[in-house]
Formats: C-alpha cells, sequence, structure tokens
C-alpha cells in the first residue's frame, strides 16, 4: 500500500517529475573501424618504439524529437622509424534520449556527456584492432571531454569572428 501511495504522488509531484531531465542511452554501436598497416611485414622487423598520434572529434545530431546521434571520431597513427606502422579509425556512435534539458545545458551534455560515455568503448575498439593486427594493444590515455568542448566552442566562435570581420571589411 505505502508503495502505490509513493508512486501515484500528488499532481505536483508528477508535473514537477516530467519538467526534471532525462538522460538515457538508447544504442551504442560502431559506425565505422578502419585499420592500415602500409608497411607490413617490413614493420614488424623494426623495433617497436612507435610514436604515436591521436585526433579526436565529434559529432551530433538530432534523429527526432528526443533523440540524438552523437559520434565520436577517434584516429590513431602509430609511426616506427619514420614509417606509419598502423593507422586506426573508428567512429564509436550512440543515441541517447535526451530531454527537459535547456538550450545552454544541450551544448555540454551532446559535446562532453555523450563522448565521454563512448570513448571508453571507442578505446577499446582501438586497442583490440592494434592487437589483431599484430600490435601490442594500443592503450589510449584518458580524455577530457570538458576542455575539448570548450576548445570547439572557442573554435567556432573565432571563425564567426573572423567571417563577421571579413564581411565588414569589404562593405
Amino acid at each position: 500500500m505505502a508503495q502505490s501511495d509513493s508512486a501515484a504522488g500528488t499532481d505536483g509531484g508528477v508535473a514537477e517529475e516530467s519538467q526534471q531531465g532525462r538522460f538515457a542511452i538508447q544504442q551504442i554501436y560502431v559506425k565505422d573501424l578502419s585499420f592500415e598497416s602500409p608497411h607490413a611485414p617490413m614493420v614488424f622487423r623494426e623495433q617497436w618504439k612507435p610514436d604515436v598520434q591521436m585526433q579526436l572529434d565529434t559529432s551530433a545530431s538530432k534523429l527526432e524529437d528526443d533523440l540524438y546521434e552523437v559520434v565520436l571520431t577517434i584516429t590513431v597513427t602509430a609511426k616506427a622509424a619514420d614509417k606509419t606502422a598502423f593507422l586506426i579509425e573508428t567512429q564509436q556512435a550512440g543515441i541517447f534520449q535526451i530531454s527537459n534539458f535547456s538550450e545552454e545545458e544541450m551544448g555540454p551534455i551532446l559535446g562532453s556527456t555523450c563522448p565521454g560515455v563512448l570513448y571508453p568503448y571507442a578505446r577499446e575498439a582501438i586497442s583490440t584492432t592494434s592487437v589483431r593486427g599484430g600490435f601490442p594493444p594500443l592503450l589510449l590515455a584518458a580524455a577530457n571531454f570538458d576542455a575539448l568542448y570548450q576548445l570547439k566552442l572557442r573554435q567556432v566562435l573565432e571563425q564567426r569572428q573572423a567571417e563577421n570581420g571579413s564581411e565588414q571589411g569589404s562593405e
């Protein structure tokens, strides 16, 4: 009886609950995964002290009212003796249900929170792929998606300012 009383609540409680933000993972999947080892098999004869470069990018698109697809793209290039040992690119994606958040809150959720959810899956895919390619596991360091989101915001703002400056200069 107590359970049904607390579940029913009051009209005010139901309205308050429906106004709270909702964030739910609907699906996580690999959208694209590629591996190249252009200098195999000779690269296996070199001493393995790779120089590893990693690039991250994120994108988000609205699918339906409260459904968004977020894609985390990671490109890893490992070089040994100035030759590309391997190149791995993955697009780890997810579908997220996100509702009842303000416009100001949506940017950080789509640009930082969602990529943070996807990152461990992408790390595992990259590590597994490097092993399947005949190389040691590649364990990527943690990524600060809050800082990456802020950097992306600054770049967009600077680009807009530059475009506005060039438009005003041409008038």
